[in-house]
């Protein structure tokens, strides 16, 4: 039997919509933890772009509950201690996919700019294809919208271009054995194809994402991982020696001591460009977690798999179920629920901006207590 408890809301979540689909006035949602948030409609919201981790996580997040709920937003700061500061082409594909799904009004979107304010109208749910343009995230453009889709009066079908397996982002393959199946079981009914992938730098990926929406999302506590089922790991390669792929998966075996079995290799033919991930596959009771690592010029085949080996061990050494990664990505999904719960490993600095900008635009409670060593329960309530 599944721990995870469903907490079903009797908040109404309306997200109207305009264009293809049937059109009524747009107003703000009745999200819970956002009561009184109508009468602030008109005031603005103000972003330091260069607190706490001081990424394009802080905007991409200020986007999508700005889109949610109605409310308008300034930020300035954008990316200020980055090497390239301001907004680059994979953040304005994600402002310009915020602003097309949502009628938004929209100035300082410009490469380089450092402050943009984004005023946001009604959202229009359809078909969109988003083209990033270069290498850069494509599963960073959907965690920006997603929130407001799920939530919308009608389906969504989205095909978005670019970066599909990114250092530093949620991999297509993280989407889909780690957030969505959580997602979905929030209420709503989301399903991502992979028709190509791609990596860094060429990019040249492509992926189909279809939304079947709901009213108002299910809360859920996760408050333990349960036991661990099955383990598997995975090495992606494209255009690059076999002889890479062969001395990761070695050392995933001696190093977490799986079976021959437990190997998995795809050769990846149909990218457009050289990539390398090395990828391992958790499955528990009630969920399942997803760890990677990717390849680059001048580290060492084993050193890449060493790297995922770490996150591995340090996630079945705490004995949660949710890891840091998929607890970035959960908040914003749970403070729309209205609550619920989960247990992981120390808050990374990256989730605890992301609380932070989220408390900006919410009424919500957000609660984080070290419950024993590596042991957090981060809380919405």
């Amino acid at each position: 039997m599944s721990i995870i408890q469903v907490k079903v809301h009797l908040s109404q979540v309306l997200l109207l919509t305009t264009g293809q689909m049937q059109t009524r006035q747009a107003s703000i949602p009745e999200i819970p933890g956002w009561d009184g948030m109508a009468s602030q409609k008109h005031t603005e919201i103000s972003i330091d772009g260069s607190t706490g981790e001081g990424g394009g996580q802080i905007l991409r997040t200020s986007l999508s509950l700005s889109v949610c709920i109605g409310r308008s937003f300034r930020i300035f700061n954008i990316r200020a201690a980055r090497a390239r500061p301001g907004l680059q082409p994979q953040h304005l594909a994600a402002v310009k996919a915020a602003m097309q799904i949502s009628n938004a009004v929209v100035s300082g979107d410009q490469k380089g700019s450092q402050e943009l304010v984004f005023r946001p109208g009604s959202l229009v749910a359809g078909d969109y294809h988003f083209s990033i343009g270069t290498a850069g995230s494509t599963t960073l453009v959907l965690q920006t919208i997603l929130p407001a889709l799920i939530l919308a009066d009608a389906p969504t079908s989205l095909v978005l271009e670019g970066g599909t397996h990114n250092p530093l982002a949620p991999s297509f393959d993280f989407l889909q054995h780690s957030f969505l199946p959580i997602l979905n079981r929030m209420g709503p009914r989301v399903t991502a194809t992979l028709e190509q992938p791609g990596f860094a730098p060429r990019g040249g990926g492509r992926m189909q994402v279809d939304v079947q929406p709901v009213s108002s999302l299910n809360a859920l506590d996760i408050p333990e991982r349960g036991s661990v089922q099955n383990q598997y790991a995975e090495v992606l390669l494209a255009h690059l020696p076999r002889h890479i792929a062969e001395r990761e998966l070695a050392t995933l075996k001696h190093s977490l001591g799986y079976t021959d079995a437990q190997l998995r290799f795809q050769d990846v033919t149909q990218a457009y460009g050289p990539g390398n991930a090395v990828s391992v596959v958790v499955s528990s009771e009630n969920i399942t977690e997803f760890f990677t690592a990717f390849g680059q010029r001048g580290l060492p085949a084993e050193q890449v798999a060493i790297r995922v080996v770490k996150e591995v061990r340090r996630y079945l050494a705490a004995g949660v179920p949710v890891g840091s990664h998929l607890a970035d990505q959960l908040l914003i999904p749970f403070v729309l629920a209205g609550g619920g719960m989960f247990k992981t490993l120390k808050p990374s600095s990256h989730t605890l901006t992301n609380i932070d900008v989220i408390r900006a635009f919410s009424h919500r409670c957000i609660h984080t207590e070290e419950t024993g060593p590596d042991q957090w329960i981060v809380s919405i309530d």
